[in-house]
């Protein structure tokens, strides 16, 4: 006996307020940037130049992950059965990519002007981040309340975060050389700044690199799953059996489960199986095959048979 059913309840952790956040977000980083910019140049202030670069990043950021959550939304058609859910991982991705990069381009700057340190206006810079340090942290709080359950939101969250807490280092930084006269003080905040971010982003780029390539998610055990799907009555064994993600809040389920005998209700089996991921993992799409002693012997993925 062979049985197979799917159920997908549309479930969505990006609702519309979202939108708002990143529109909202976007704005106030795009004039922060042309702010911060221009008294970065004109006062010869690096740590204020490479905040600012880092602001533009995320303002490019803030748009891949509104882009990859809309995008997530377009319904499925013929030639895109599961939709374009998976906009969401590769936003993500794309987002640890280019901190990782402007971080590295950041560290080196200040490296180079480590050996020629140059002097700056303490007060200008203390000035100017204080700002950063309220746009970023109210940007931060509105993405707050969907960080844990998507990666995406949780890249925007963290870039802003991040973002709050290096203005905070470029305040400190500038009283330092008000009160030192340390004229290495910029470089070394920026180089600060760079580790911070860089240690902040490792595991968003990690997590995101790992759904693409199909990664059982993270908050999923697989032997916590094949556990609940053996006590579903009647199930007797599991096989081929695979989570993934389809987007960075979705994810999805299929296995074959063999069934004691054809007395088995498969509609119990196949209910029960769907509360229960559902209930405990979070999965929503399920696929689940049923299967009696007999088929299962020659199932072509069952293990030993050329398939795990």
């Amino acid at each position: 006996m062979s049985a197979g059913h799917s159920h997908d309840h549309g479930h969505s952790h990006t609702p519309a307020q979202f939108n708002r956040a990143f529109a909202i977000g976007i704005a106030l980083n795009i004039a922060f940037v042309a702010v911060e910019g221009y008294y970065g140049w004109k006062i010869n202030s690096l740590a204020l130049l490479a905040d600012a670069g880092h602001n533009l990043s995320d303002v490019a950021g803030l748009v891949l992950a509104w882009g990859g959550a809309l995008a997530g939304k377009l319904q499925p058609d013929a030639r895109h059965t599961y939709g374009f859910k998976r906009a969401s991982i590769l936003a993500a991705f794309l987002n640890a990519l280019l901190l990782l990069v402007a971080m590295g381009s950041l560290g080196w700057e200040a490296v180079g002007r480590l050996q020629s340190p140059e002097p700056t206006q303490g007060w200008t810079i203390m000035g100017v981040a204080g700002v950063g340090i309220v746009i970023n942290t109210a940007t931060a709080l509105m993405f707050m309340g969907g960080r844990k359950d998507d990666l995406n939101i949780r890249g925007a969250f963290l870039h802003m975060a991040a973002d709050a807490l290096v203005s905070l280092g470029v305040v400190i930084g500038g009283a330092l050389y008000l009160w030192q006269g340390w004229g290495w003080i910029d470089p070394v905040m920026s180089l600060a700044i760079a580790v911070v971010i860089v240690v902040g982003t490792w595991d968003l780029f990690r997590q995101s690199l790992h759904l693409l390539f199909d990664g059982v998610p993270a908050g999923v055990d697989l032997s916590a799953v094949r556990g609940v799907l053996m006590t579903l009555p009647g199930v007797t064994d599991v096989h081929d059996l695979h989570v993934w993600a389809m987007g960075t809040s979705d994810y999805a389920l299929t296995a074959h489960l063999v069934l004691s005998d054809q007395t088995v209700d498969a509609s119990a089996v196949l209910r029960a199986g769907e509360h229960e991921l559902h209930e405990h993992f979070e999965i929503r799409h399920v696929t689940l095959q049923l299967e009696s002693p007999g088929y299962a012997q020659h199932c072509a993925l069952r293990p030993g048979q050329g398939c795990a």
